[in-house]
């Protein structure tokens, strides 16, 4: 299956199993209703692509991962563009945070707003030690609208969403890597290396063993952890009717590396 995007503003290389995607709006990566529905777009068509286990996401140049949406767009204050955009930005980034496989965001710089919202729609990320991250918007009366204000307690914890939303905080990568924001600092010009080498770590994992634990670890977001226990259990005997399950089983017993077939 061939996946390209729809939108010069969002470029994508497939690598083996790793499709890396960037965003491509200079001078600053903003998000556009064309980008943003492109992006939508493409997380379904990789979601059926079964050559496709993870997806790293990274910024075009040296200076910005993205500064999120261009203030342009609201300048005005039309109400009926507010509605619509922030429609957009919410359809992208729920999509991408439910992509099957696995998500990484490579931070190369800059990543304030919108940009740092798709960041934290992803399951991982690597940032490089001179970005900086901020949720900005309330400084221009306006608010995270793409999952911000839920996606970044989740990480962080109550205190230091408030710290970066309500006192407006920007923080550096050592600080981000302190307070969970992160879950790796590297040097600069280094993020998009080590993105896509973790990225390729996941086709040593059965690519339905994956769906499924994400699956499960983004239940906790919505409800008690027992409620998630049980279909724990169901998901686990699901499994069973999978390829890959026997396939996993078989060439570890005999000492060999397994062919998944993502079914």
């Amino acid at each position: 299956m061939i996946v390209q995007s729809t939108s010069e503003k969002l470029l994508v290389e497939k690598q083996g199993h790793v499709a890396v995607v960037t965003m491509n709006n200079p001078p600053a990566n903003t998000w556009t209703e064309e980008s943003l529905k492109a992006l939508k777009k493409l997380v379904l068509e990789l979601n059926e692509d079964k050559d496709i286990y993870s997806l790293v996401l990274t910024g075009q140049g040296e200076k910005f991962f993205s500064a999120g949406a261009d203030l342009n767009l609201f300048a005005e204050g039309n109400m009926g563009v507010a509605r619509n955009m922030s429609r957009y930005f919410g359809e992208a980034f729920e999509t991408l945070s439910e992509f099957r496989g696995v998500s990484i965001a490579a931070i190369n710089g800059f990543a304030m707003g919108g940009g740092l919202e798709v960041a934290l729609a992803c399951d991982i990320r690597i940032v490089e030690e001179q970005s900086q991250m901020a949720l900005p918007e309330a400084k221009v009366g306006l608010l995270p609208c793409a999952g911000g204000t839920q996606n970044l307690s989740w990480l962080v914890g109550e205190g230091w969403a408030k710290r970066m939303i309500l006192v407006g905080e920007r923080v550096n990568a050592a600080k981000a890597l302190e307070i969970g924001l992160v879950e790796e600092v590297v040097e600069k010009g280094e993020a998009l290396t080590k993105a896509v080498e973790m990225a390729q770590k996941v086709a040593e994992q059965s690519p339905t063993s994956v769906a499924a634990c994400k699956k499960l670890i983004q239940m906790g977001r919505s409800g008690p952890i027992a409620a998630a226990l049980s279909p724990e259990r169901e998901l686990f005997a699901d499994l069973f009717h999978s390829e890959d399950q026997k396939e996993g089983v078989q060439a570890f017993l005999q000492k060999r590396k397994p062919e998944w077939k993502n079914c």
